[in-house]
C-alpha cells in the first residue's frame, strides 16, 4: 500500500501526497529550485545540507541517476519535494531509479503536492522551516517539529560536510557533449591547496582541467599549515549554512591575503568578503537554479548563471575599501563577484562549475590559471 507523505511548514500549513525514497522524517529549511535538469546534482550537493528542497519542474526522476554525477559521495539534501514523481526512468546512463537512489540514503521524498503553491507562499514570505514524513507522523506533531527546527540563520554547517582528512585530487573534467570543447592544460603544473566547506567534486575537477593537481583540505584547516604546503594558489570552496559563524575561517583567509592568489565560490565568496572586512546578510528566498542573469562590470557582458544561496555579501560593507564589486545580479542587485584592487585574489557567488548549466562563466577557472602563472613569474 502506497504511503502517505507529509510536508508541515512552521507557520502551520500542511501540505499531503504520496512517499517515497525512505520511510523516516527530517527538518531542515524548505527552500525551491526552478532548474529544468539536474536533480542529482541537487542531491549530492553539501550546499544542500540542512534544507528541503523543492524542485518546480513539474516531473523528477525520468532519467535516474548514475554515479559520474553525484557532485560528493552522499545525499546531502534533508527531503525532496516535487509535483510528480517517475517510478521508471528512461535513461541510457541510468545505473538506479532516483527512488532508490534517495531510499538508499535516508532522504524521504512527497509527490503528487502542489509545488506551485509551496513556491508562490516562500516567495511571498520568505522561506520557511519545515518537517517532511514517509513514516506515519501526524500533521500536528509534524507543525511541532518544524517549530523546534534550528534556523539557517547563524548555523554552522560548513564543519558539518567538510572533510575529516586531506586528500588529493588530479581527475580533469569530461565533456558533457560532443559540443563542449575541453582542452586540458598541462596537468599538474599548479599546485591549488583547495579549502572543503562542502565541495563539489566538478569544482575539482574544472580545476585539474586548467593544470591544477589539489590537495584538499579541512575547513578548519589553518594559514600555517596552508602555507607549509607551498600552494601555488588557493580555492574556497561552496557551502552550506551561515557564513558569519564562521569568523575562524575567515580569519585564517585573512592570513593568507597576499601570500597567494586566492580564489572563491559560493560560501568561499562569502567567507572571503569577512576577511575582506564585509558583512553578510540573509536573502528573503535565496537564489537557486540555473538561469540567472549577472552583470560583469568589468566587460559588460551578461552571463547567465547557476545559483544557490540563500545568503550575500553586503556590498555596503565593503565600500570605501580596496576591494572591486566585479559582478551583480540583474534579477535584485545583489553582489555577485568581487576583487581585489591590489592583491591577487577574486570571488564569485554563483557556480561557474555548474553540470549540468550554463558555461558562460568557465573563464574564471583560466582567470584563476593566470593569476597563479603572473604571481609565480613576479
Amino acid at each position: 500500500m502506497q504511503q502517505t507523505a507529509i510536508l508541515a511548514l512552521e507557520d502551520g500549513t500542511v501540505f499531503q501526497g504520496r512517499a517515497y525514497g525512505a520511510r523516516t522524517v527530517r527538518t531542515g529549511e524548505v527552500v525551491f529550485n526552478t532548474s529544468l535538469t539536474g536533480y542529482q546534482e541537487v542531491f549530492t550537493d553539501p550546499s544542500y545540507s540542512g534544507q528541503i528542497v523543492v524542485l518546480t519542474n513539474p516531473q523528477i526522476g525520468n532519467y535516474g541517476t548514475n554515479a559520474d554525477d553525484d557532485e560528493a559521495a552522499r545525499a546531502w539534501i534533508e527531503g525532496l519535494i516535487v509535483r510528480e514523481w517517475s517510478e521508471v526512468p528512461s535513461n541510457w546512463r541510468s545505473s538506479e531509479t532516483a527512488d532508490a537512489f534517495l531510499a538508499r540514503q535516508g532522504v524521504p521524498v512527497a509527490s503528487e503536492l502542489d509545488t506551485r503553491a509551496i513556491v508562490r507562499k516562500l516567495r511571498s514570505g520568505g522561506v520557511l522551516r519545515g518537517a517532511l514524513s514517509t513514516a506515519g507522523y501526524s500533521a500536528a506533531d509534524l507543525i511541532e517539529i518544524a517549530k523546534n527546527c534550528p534556523s539557517m540563520a547563524g548555523l554552522d554547517l560548513a564543519t558539518r560536510v567538510s572533510t575529516l582528512e586531506s586528500y588529493r585530487w588530479t581527475e580533469p573534467a569530461k565533456p558533457c557533449s560532443p559540443s563542449e570543447r575541453i582542452h586540458n592544460a598541462e596537468q599538474g603544473k599548479f599546485h591549488v591547496v583547495a579549502f572543503d566547506y562542502g565541495i563539489k567534486r566538478n569544482i575539482l575537477r574544472r580545476l585539474a582541467t586548467v593544470g591544477a593537481h589539489l590537495t584538499v583540505v579541512p575547513a578548519g584547516t589553518t594559514a600555517e599549515e596552508v602555507l607549509a604546503l607551498k600552494p601555488d594558489g588557493i580555492f574556497l570552496s561552496n557551502g552550506p549554512g551561515d557564513p558569519e559563524p564562521l569568523q575562524f575561517q575567515a580569519e585564517q583567509i585573512r592570513k593568507l591575503i597576499g601570500r597567494a592568489p586566492i580564489f572563491g565560490i559560493c560560501l568561499g565568496h562569502q567567507i572571503l568578503g569577512l576577511a575582506l572586512g564585509g558583512k553578510t546578510f540573509k536573502l528573503k528566498f535565496g537564489h537557486r537554479g540555473i538561469n540567472h542573469p549577472v552583470l560583469n562590470r568589468r566587460t559588460g557582458r551578461v552571463e547567465i548563471t547557476v545559483q544557490n544561496h540563500g545568503f550575500c555579501v553586503d556590498p555596503d560593507s565593503l565600500k570605501d575599501s580596496e576591494v572591486e564589486l566585479t559582478h551583480v545580479n540583474l534579477n535584485d542587485q545583489t553582489v555577485e563577484g568581487l576583487r581585489h584592487r591590489n592583491e591577487p585574489l577574486f570571488c564569485v557567488q554563483y557556480h561557474p562549475e555548474a553540470a549540468p548549466g550554463p558555461h558562460d562563466s568557465q573563464y574564471l577557472f583560466d582567470d584563476f590559471a593566470v593569476m597563479m602563472r603572473e604571481f609565480a613569474g613576479a
